[in-house]
């Protein structure tokens, strides 16, 4: 006699499950297309009526976005989106080029002509677009294709975990760097040197880049912080 009931709370969860996951995705467009800004607060009714849920999965997907850095809860406050931080951005960023290093030798001995033509393009791609989302996404797809051949589950999964956390530094990247054509391209270069063998060159020609794209943002954000701070 429990067999119906028991299917219909597993859909029930599933369903649940299903929706937070959208409202997490959703969150994280939002931000990336600064409709939602770092510091700002993010009501779950607010965010109930725009993603046309309920309360319950907006607020699950609240507390999964608080697990992963991006969103921080405070008592009788609610959730905001986290501020950023020359701290956290180092942290990450160095933590990112720690796994990228681990990845790209293993990467390399099963990346295919194909693959690699694939990568190129989304390296490009990345680097021309004025959408913090759309870079957001093809960075992610160049990644994910340089930790799939590189097969290494776990460095895999902790680096989607940082770069889910890196979501609200974007919008950033693309103030700093308005121009495509004057954009950094570590990760053509990346590839660049990879397809000629060369996989220590390309390690150091990608840091070298990366490097200073990360320096650039740290500068930025400790200039803001010191401008906000009282004198």
């Amino acid at each position: 006699m429990r067999g119906p009931f028991v299917q219909q709370r597993r859909n029930d969860e599933e369903e649940s499950e299903e929706a937070r996951l959208v409202v997490v995705k959703k969150i994280r467009d939002a931000i990336l297309d600064e409709t939602f800004k770092p510091g700002e607060r993010l009501p779950e009714e607010q965010l109930g009526k725009m993603f046309n849920v309920s309360r319950t999965p907006a607020r699950e997907a609240l507390f999964a976005l608080e697990k992963e850095g991006t969103v921080v809860m405070e008592p009788f406050k609610g959730a905001t989106v986290k501020p950023l931080s020359p701290e956290e951005a180092l942290d990450i960023a160095e933590l990112r080029l720690s796994l990228i290093t681990l990845a790209v030798k293993p990467a390399h001995r099963h990346l295919s002509p194909a693959e690699f033509d694939l990568a190129y393009r989304l390296a490009k791609q990345a680097s021309r677009s004025n959408s913090a989302k759309e870079h957001f996404e093809y960075d992610g797809r160049f990644w994910d294709i340089i930790f799939e051949k590189a097969q290494r589950p776990i460095l895999w999964e902790v680096f989607r975990q940082l770069d889910d956390r890196m979501t609200r530094y974007n919008p950033l990247f693309l103030k700093l760097f308005p121009d495509p054509a004057k954009r950094p391209r570590q990760r053509e270069v990346l590839i660049e040197f990879l397809r000629e063998g060369k996989v220590d060159d390309a390690v150091r020609a990608f840091k070298k880049i990366y490097l200073e794209v990360v320096h650039q943002m740290i500068e930025h954000l400790e200039s803001e912080e010191s401008a906000d701070s009282p004198h």
